[in-house]
């Protein structure tokens, strides 16, 4: 017959139950081998099927990426480009990402006014009326403008977010340091395909395509369709570029034409994605798009 007295347990403890751990009770006299029993334990009860949380993440088509164009806007957006810069009132191309944030690239005395007035507009159409998110280039005259549009709408300095790389202006490549004139060229090529960039140069300045610019904003439209709803968020880019060609995406137009949506310094659109602007008539032919905005 078996001893159920207290010695004869402690001599012959029973079996340890299915998922538990047991340490031999003559190693709790060390606190390092205790303290790697306890850890022993909690990782077996963590295991344990009773005690399993679910970690089950819905798969990324469940939740979905943005795309152009996109079935319906979660937020409000404004578009403005800067006013004028210093070296536009110069007549000169400046697209190099390593002097954006330069004194000499912000606003000349002009491109200050064409920006209170674009601020002024903003207000005029009851953009910030229940508050906004100014989400400016870094670029000096952007974020410069996004300062002045704040200031005048009475919209807090915190919100101001700075964006950092998808709002850079369209890097030109060989037009760099070139006149403005010049970019008549570079839309030229543009109407042929959205893929041709412009001849590179070895002073760092980017050569980006009209397609490598619709990459960058549709990145930024991911950000801020993810990141709000049902706010209102004023856009403000240092260069028509950005804004011509988001404006083109979100409406599902032929990318080739964007520059046809040319925005001017210091002008203010509300995106509307049920609104398709009207195009001017392009002087060289008859533009046949089936599946817009990739349209080569």
């Amino acid at each position: 017959m078996l001893s159920s007295s207290p010695a004869a347990t402690a001599a012959h403890p029973p079996p340890p139950s299915p998922g538990t751990y047991q340490p031999p009770l003559n190693l709790l006299s060390s606190p390092q081998i205790t303290r790697r029993y306890i850890f022993k334990a909690l990782s077996l009860c963590l295991a344990a099927p009773s005690l399993s949380v679910s970690t089950t993440v819905a798969p990324a088509s469940a939740r979905g990426l943005f795309q152009m164009p996109p079935l319906r806007l979660s937020n409000r957006y404004y578009l403005v480009r800067a006013g004028e810069s210093d070296y536009e009132s110069l007549g000169i191309i400046n697209t190099n990402p390593v002097a954006k944030t330069s004194v000499d690239s912000g606003l000349s005395e002009k491109g200050k006014k064409q920006t209170v007035r674009a601020a002024l507009q903003l207000k005029a159409m009851g953009a910030c009326d229940r508050n906004c998110w100014l989400w400016p280039s870094i670029t000096q005259r952007a974020y410069q403008a996004a300062e002045i549009i704040a200031s005048i709408n009475g919209i807090s300095r915190s919100y101001i977010v700075p964006e950092y790389s998808f709002l850079d202006a369209r890097g030109l490549g060989a037009y760099e340091g070139k006149k403005l004139d010049s970019i008549s060229e570079v839309y030229a090529l543009d109407s042929i395909s959205m893929k041709t960039k412009p001849p590179p140069i070895s002073d760092g300045t980017p050569n980006e395509s009209v397609s490598d610019v619709f990459v960058r904003v549709t990145q930024l439209m991911s950000i801020l369709e993810t990141q709000y709803s049902e706010d209102t968020i004023v856009i403000v880019s240092p260069d028509s570029d950005n804004l011509s060609v988001l404006q083109a995406g979100v409406q599902g137009l032929d990318l080739r034409r964007h520059s046809e949506l040319y925005f001017g310094p210091g002008e203010v659109r509300l995106l509307d994605a049920n609104s398709i602007p009207v195009y001017k008539q392009p002087a060289s032919a008859v533009y046949k798009c089936t599946k817009p905005p990739n349209c080569d």
